[in-house]
């Protein structure tokens, strides 16, 4: 079968979009899960968990698009980072277990309220480490042999994967404190804003910190940051970003209900962006195998695609009804 367009192109970005969806959309409530503890017991709490209430569960949707596509559209590649970060995915689906049973339970279980809130903390904590950590690990590069992961156990644990699994566990807070300044109103609201400005300065610091190391992990990152002409280009990331950042900070200074929250999303595009111009057209960086060696056959992709052309469209759209139906804030009874 002959195709006119690079079908592994395509997967590579239905699989990056994927990946952003979930990181945008799973990434807020799991920043209410960690800005947990902030948050005082009762109606301020209630109120916090009621906002992501009609969403949260469908938002991982995408994590299981992402995974499921990557497998389905990059074997190879599947079969060398899931063993080179499988403590890191095994913590990742722990925590995200705990943090669905604690979010259940939590309404049903009054004697234990304060062990489930607990639970539903550390497990977007835990969650939220594990997914940064990870992405650490695919881009300070997989040891590879004979197409097969040939590094140890504990190769993803470095400083490096640590700075990146804070640097995500800052961003979904930030996310978070921006989905209640749009979500709530009264003290929940200020307090939020409060919250939103203090995650904003943590999570810049920690992108600007991951952005100077990751040059230096490796001569072929150096060369597409910062080698003409590929500068003139990858410069417009930080610029944007800079740009971003203020619009993101005169937002919550004049208490703008919704426009922090896109901001704070456009962040973390651009972050996402950086992240492409770091390893394309790799998709294992260390390993040096690109998405055209890793990818399925041509009969499989195209069987596939047929089904995301069918799937997805239905997933954005039952998504975005939900958040229509749900689009108001939720009072100070805790409903919308």
């Amino acid at each position: 079968m002959n195709i006119n367009f690079d079908l592994t192109v395509i997967w590579a970005l239905i699989i990056a979009f994927a990946v952003f969806a979930y990181v945008v959309m799973d990434g807020f409530d799991l920043g209410i899960g960690i800005l947990f503890p902030s948050f005082s017991a009762g109606v301020e709490r209630d109120q916090a968990m009621n906002t992501v209430a009609p969403v949260w569960d469908g938002n991982e949707t995408w994590l299981v698009l992402g995974g499921g596509g990557l497998l389905a559209a990059f074997p190879l590649a599947y079969a060398i980072i899931l063993p080179a970060t499988y403590p890191l995915i095994i913590a990742m689906l722990l925590g995200l277990v705990f943090r669905g049973v604690a979010f259940e339970f939590r309404w049903r279980d009054a004697r234990h309220q304060r062990f489930w809130d607990f639970a539903f903390f550390a497990g977007s904590l835990v969650a939220a480490m594990a997914q940064g950590m990870t992405l650490g690990a695919l881009l300070q590069g997989i040891e590879v042999a004979d197409r097969a992961y040939a590094g140890s156990w504990f190769d993803w644990f470095t400083p490096y994967t640590l700075l990146t699994g804070l640097g995500v566990v800052a961003g979904y807070a930030l996310l978070g404190a921006c989905w209640l300044v749009w979500k709530t109103e009264g003290n929940g609201q200020d307090h939020a804003y409060r919250l939103a400005k203090r995650a904003a300065i943590v999570t810049l610091a920690l992108m600007a910190a991951v952005s100077l190391y990751t040059p230096f992990l490796k001569e072929a990152y150096w060369q597409r940051w910062f080698e003409m002409p590929n500068i003139l280009i990858a410069s417009q990331i930080p610029l944007l970003t800079a740009i971003v950042a203020f619009l993101l900070f005169r937002g919550l200074a004049r208490r703008q209900d919704y426009a922090p929250f896109w901001l704070a999303q456009i962040l973390f595009l651009l972050g996402m962006i950086g992240l492409g111009v770091s390893i394309w057209p790799y998709v294992v960086p260390g390993g040096e195998i690109t998405i055209w060696e890793a990818a399925a056959p041509e009969r499989s992709q195209v069987f596939m695609l047929i089904g995301t052309a069918i799937t997805m469209p239905l997933i954005i759209i039952y998504t975005g009804w939900a958040y229509w139906v749900f689009r108001g804030k939720v009072g100070h009874e805790g409903y919308h």
